[in-house]
């Protein structure tokens, strides 16, 4: 999904920054070296700023006052430190992440056993990206700091459960909020009351234990649930709202409206052919 860092940018040398993806897709996180201070220094800063304008190339360049943006990324991640914990930060949110997506994974196996058939079609998972982060930061007029991304920030790792029916999606988040180690943060339920635009999903925000070497962290994940309906209206309007100058847009917009109540239907409609067919889960 990202662009990548060029191969020139990333050829590893004694003393540069490793860059290697620690997940699924979405974020390339930089590893530090464990060379001397003083020569690592000098090569950590021009590599950490070459992969930071990589994912940051849209800065505004008169807000910060930089010709370049190298003089504000410098001190908006204090080099080395800060990396550092962002680093360790993202990989906490990773751990995290797997740890929810396998809990997912086992309810699956189980109720398909129980109901012979899969409550969900699919499942992916992601890491918010460098960028990503930042801008939704900035946009809420706040530093962008490794404190700040754990304070402020809920979706910096999300999972995405792609259901058949609307009541397995009922039935996952049931079953996911009821395990003891799992905390239910906060939650939007918008197939019962979609967005104004007809956007429908359920989104929870979950708090989760990670156990590591260092001891227990608690970490938020997002989880989304939504139908295959659902996420064929979201994906085409996603697509279409990042489009300029669309000519009669407020028809469009109302039209998009209109087809995501017919979705709504079709959904409803087919989990009552189900029941017809299985009778009622």
């Amino acid at each position: 999904m990202d662009s990548n860092v060029s191969a020139q940018d990333t050829k590893a040398t004694a003393a540069d920054i490793d860059l290697s993806e620690i997940v699924e897709y979405e974020t390339e996180l930089p590893r530090a070296d464990e060379k001397a201070p003083e020569k690592r220094d000098r090569k950590e800063t021009k590599t950490l700023l070459r992969y930071l304008e990589n994912h940051l190339v849209d800065m505004n360049v008169d807000k910060y006052g930089q010709s370049t943006p190298e003089g504000y990324l410098r001190e908006m991640l204090s080099l080395r430190d800060e990396l550092t914990n962002f680093q360790t930060l993202m990989m906490h949110y990773e751990c995290a992440m797997s740890e929810v997506r396998t809990k997912i994974e086992v309810l699956n196996r189980e109720l398909a056993l129980v109901q012979n058939r899969n409550p969900f079609e699919s499942i992916k998972s992601r890491l918010k990206r460098p960028r990503s982060i930042f801008e939704k930061l900035d946009r809420r007029g706040i530093d962008f700091t490794v404190s700040n991304i754990e304070r402020y920030l809920q979706d910096i790792a999300g999972i995405r459960v792609i259901c058949s029916f609307i009541d397995d999606i009922y039935r996952l988040r049931d079953c996911l909020v009821q395990q003891d180690d799992i905390k239910l943060l906060e939650e939007k339920d918008y197939i019962r009351y979609p967005k104004d635009n007809g956007y429908r999903s359920l989104h929870l925000i979950l708090e989760v234990p990670i156990y590591l070497t260092s001891g227990k962290y608690m970490m938020k994940v997002e989880v989304q649930l939504r139908t295959i309906a659902m996420d064929f209206w979201a994906s085409i309007e996603h697509k279409m709202k990042y489009k300029r100058d669309i000519p009669n847009e407020q028809s469009i917009t109302e039209e998009l409206q209109y087809v995501a109540e017919m979705i709504n239907q079709l959904d409803r409609r087919m989990m009552q052919l189900r029941d017809r067919i299985d009778g009622p889960s």
